[in-house]
C-alpha cells in the first residue's frame, strides 16, 4: 500500500535527492529546457515552481531562500532576470512535460521538461508585451440584434436633424397615410 507517500524518493537518500533537484532545477532555469526521465520531471516540477513563485518577489530575502535552494549564483541571477518578469502574470504551471518515448538502454520513459514562456514554437505562450485580446460579453437575454443597414451613419443623423430626408429612405407609416389621405382629396 501507498499510504501517505507524498514524495517519489527517487531511489536515493535525502541529501542525493535534494541535491540531484538542486541541480536539475538550475540546468532548467539556465537552459530553459532539459530532457530526463518522467518520474524526475514529476519530482522536479513540485520542486521548481515554488522557487519560481518566490522569484516574483526581487527582494534580499526572496534572493537568499532561492539561492538556499539552488545553490548555483548564475542560477539566481538568471531566475531574477529573465525568467521572473516573463512568468510576472502567470499564476502557476511555469513548467511543461513532453513525452519523448523510452530510453534504449533501460527503457526508462523519457521527457523533456521546459519553462513554457521561453518555448518560441508555440504560440499559446503569454507575452508581457501584448496583452490578450478581450472578450465580448454575451448577455442571457435574446434581444434584437442591428443589422448593418439599420445603424444610423453620421449623414443621415445630420440629415434628420435637420428635417429633411435623403432621398431613398423609408418614410414613417403616419406620414404615408398623410400623403394617401391629401392624394384622394385631390382625386
Amino acid at each position: 500500500m501507498r499510504h501517505g507517500k507524498k514524495i517519489n524518493h527517487l531511489g536515493r537518500q535525502h541529501s542525493h535527492r535534494e541535491a540531484m533537484l538542486s541541480n536539475m532545477a538550475s540546468s532548467l532555469i539556465l537552459h530553459k529546457r532539459i530532457n530526463t526521465t518522467i518520474a524526475k520531471a514529476r519530482a522536479l516540477r513540485k520542486y521548481v515552481e515554488p522557487i519560481i513563485t518566490r522569484s516574483k518577489d526581487d527582494s534580499t530575502h526572496s534572493r537568499r531562500v532561492v539561492f538556499s535552494y539552488l545553490q548555483n549564483k548564475p542560477a539566481v541571477v538568471e531566475l531574477f532576470r529573465e525568467v521572473a518578469p516573463k512568468v510576472a502574470e502567470r499564476p502557476g504551471g511555469y513548467t511543461r512535460i513532453i513525452k519523448l518515448g523510452s530510453r534504449p538502454g533501460d527503457n526508462a520513459e523519457m521527457c523533456m521538461m521546459e519553462l513554457v514562456d521561453f518555448n518560441t514554437l508555440y504560440g499559446n505562450s503569454i507575452s508581457t508585451t501584448e496583452a490578450p485580446a478581450k472578450k465580448s460579453r454575451t448577455t442571457r437575454r435574446g434581444g434584437k440584434k442591428k443589422a448593418k443597414d439599420e445603424l444610423p451613419d453620421a449623414s443621415e443623423s445630420a440629415a434628420s436633424t435637420a428635417g429633411e430626408k435623403k432621398p431613398g429612405t423609408k418614410k414613417s407609416s403616419s406620414k404615408k397615410k398623410e400623403e394617401n389621405d391629401d392624394k384622394d382629396k385631390e382625386a
